[in-house]
């Protein structure tokens, strides 16, 4: 093949893939996955993995590898599908890329440019997984995992490393205004911004942790009221959603998206993660918060609510689910973006009222294997009555 010919090859295949007709796959009466990925390394634009130029590149080789696309915040904005993609180069550097959609399944496109995040003191070495919310006060917050070597490591270790969130605002997704970032006693890769005022203070959910893998004495999902996002310095918080022994979220927790406010309540999406004989296990579960007082949980499931599946087992990080980014339509349906294995980005899609009828209606767990087939026995009684 020709430079002019692999040229042609390689746009047909791009487009064909971006293009590629979504199907719904039929699914729990909870919600519906989707067949194919929605974002993947090679959705990346050409323009970015290749020097197209015949001259300096006569092989049309790759010159920049997009390796992965996970992670995603999204948010509904000028009637598109907008997903702030976590990007993973070869170079195992992630940053942060602007997809669109205009229908929330199909033909998600990445915009010309990657993002460019200013840095804010030294430089991180790694920024990812953003969370988008569209504050009442007018911005629109990403708050991100700031990731740095830790200058405490022995010497000749080179995976010890220190988390930090790190915020920045827009009106635009092409012009951002990095702020400091969070101050905390603790490490704190996953924090969140609720998207109201609550008693006249911003609101964030934060996961405290001892060291930047291990929970140590951190318990969950906290809460934590703070006067500026141009300054947020965590004084003090509250674990809101605790980890237990013997769930889905062990050995620890954290928020996804910002919550959807409903009728009933604040939905949240979380993660939960467990150690097993491969590894951790990632997975996503739900529950709500008081409309009244959002730290307050009033409904929790048992259990998880979406699991690796099939080809979502296998990627860089086998056995993972996570999702930071959901959109929840005027007409109350709701888009869950996910990640497998920190690879790719898939869709599933719900409503509000099933959302909240799932959370509402399936029943807590009790916690002992006692408890769960009681919780199975009322069930087949129902069923016989």
């Amino acid at each position: 093949m020709n430079f002019d010919e692999r040229l042609e090859w390689l746009r047909q295949k791009h487009e064909a893939l971006i293009t590629r007709k979504n199907e719904p796959l039929e699914g729990n009466g909870i919600y519906e996955r989707y067949r194919y990925p929605i974002l993947t390394g090679d959705h990346a634009p050409l323009e970015w993995r290749y020097d197209l130029n015949r001259n300096t590149n006569p092989y049309l080789m790759e010159r920049f590898g997009i390796h992965a696309t996970f992670n995603s915040g999204a948010i509904k904005w000028n009637g598109k599908y907008i997903l702030v993609v976590r990007v993973e180069g070869a170079d195992r550097k992630s940053f942060f890329a602007v997809a669109e959609s205009p229908d929330g399944v199909d033909n998600f496109r990445f915009w010309d440019r990657p993002v460019t995040m200013p840095d804010y003191g030294e430089p991180a070495t790694n920024i990812y997984d953003m969370r988008l919310t569209a504050h009442e006060d007018g911005w629109i917050y990403g708050v991100f995992c700031v990731e740095r070597k830790d200058p405490s490591a022995a010497p000749g270790d080179l995976s010890a490393a220190v988390a930090s969130a790190g915020v920045a605002r827009t009106k635009d997704f092409v012009t951002w205004e990095r702020l400091p970032d969070m101050v905390s006693s603790a490490q704190q890769r996953n924090v969140v911004l609720h998207p109201e005022f609550v008693d006249g203070k911003y609101a964030l959910y934060t996961r405290p942790q001892d060291g930047f893998i291990d929970a140590g004495r951190g318990g969950g999902i906290g809460w934590a009221l703070v006067d500026s996002m141009e300054h947020v310095v965590i004084k003090e918080e509250k674990i809101i959603n605790a980890r237990h022994y013997h769930t889905i979220k062990e050995q620890k927790n954290g928020e996804g998206p910002a919550p959807i406010k409903t009728s009933k309540g604040w939905l949240h999406l979380a993660h939960g993660v467990r150690g097993c004989a491969s590894g951790l296990r990632y997975v996503l579960y739900l529950y709500v918060t008081s409309l009244e007082d959002p730290s307050r949980v009033i409904a929790e499931p048992g259990g998880f609510f979406l699991v690796p599946e099939g080809d979502e087992y296998i990627g860089d990080v086998m056995n993972v689910l996570f999702s930071n980014g959901w959109i929840a339509d005027d007409d109350g349906t709701v888009y869950i973006y996910y990640a497998s294995s920190d690879t790719r980005m898939h869709v599933a899609v719900s409503s509000v009222d099933r959302l909240l009828d799932y959370c509402f209606n399936t029943e807590p767990d009790g916690y002992t294997t006692t408890d769960s087939v009681k919780r199975l026995n009322r069930l087949i009684d129902k069923n016989q009555e």
